[in-house]
Order: C-alpha cells, then sequence, then structure tokens
C-alpha cells in the first residue's frame, strides 16, 4: 500500500511541476522561414492557467493580438493574425529553461504558405 501511496504522490508532483510551466512576459529572438529572408519575433505572453493572451510581432513596436493560445505542459501553441496584411501565424514552440523554440506555419492572403522557425529567449 506504501507503495501505491509513493507511486500516486510522485504522479501528481510531476503533473503538477509539468503543468507549472511559466511563459509570462516578453520573449525576442529569430524567426527564420524556410526559404532564407531571415527577420525577428518579439512576443509578450499572459498566461492564466492553461490559456495563454498577448501580443506576437517582428518587434516590440508591431505587436498583433494573439488570436488564442494554449498551454499544455511545456509546449505553447498560439495563433496571431497581421492587423496589416492579414497573415496568419500558427505557431507551437516548447519552453526549454529560458528558450522557447518551435515552428510556425504562415498563411498569407493570397494563398502563399510557408513554414519558419522560431526561437526566442526571455527578455530580462
Amino acid at each position: 500500500m506504501k507503495t501505491v501511496s509513493v507511486c500516486f504522490l510522485l504522479g501528481v508532483v510531476m503533473v503538477a511541476t509539468a503543468a507549472a510551466a511559466d511563459v509570462n512576459g516578453k520573449w525576442s529572438g529569430s524567426f527564420t522561414p524556410e526559404n532564407g529572408n531571415n527577420g525577428t519575433a518579439y512576443l509578450v505572453l499572459k498566461q492564466s492557467g492553461t490559456t495563454i493572451t498577448g501580443t506576437a510581432g517582428p518587434d516590440e513596436s508591431q505587436q498583433w493580438p494573439i488570436q488564442t493560445g494554449k498551454i499544455q505542459g511545456d509546449k505553447v501553441s498560439v495563433v496571431v493574425k497581421s492587423t496589416g496584411d492579414g497573415t496568419v501565424y500558427k505557431c507551437e514552440v516548447v519552453l526549454a529553461g529560458e528558450h522557447l523554440q518551435g515552428d510556425c506555419a504562415v498563411a498569407q492572403t493570397d494563398g502563399q504558405s510557408l513554414k519558419a522557425k522560431l526561437d526566442l529567449t526571455r527578455v530580462k
């Protein structure tokens, strides 16, 4: 019975730890499309439970609202729509220490699409 109790407690601690990932704050880094036109990215994330809100864009002065966002464990997914040209960015990143790294699928209003790598570091 003690073994079952210890295993249960260990499981609860692991789930609590996985759910405790904190991505609140400002993140800055690289946005690298597959076509090689390297750019920058800047995100301001606000976390409430598993919901992510905030803004994202190429830099701190050009930001668009996050339409939908969620976090599960260390995985973050956000959808952002550019207010300028309507381009939609669907990004999925993983928190690893002070880095968010992953991929974005970009759908432009002219029907073109591309993929990009996102590599962000928490702004201190």
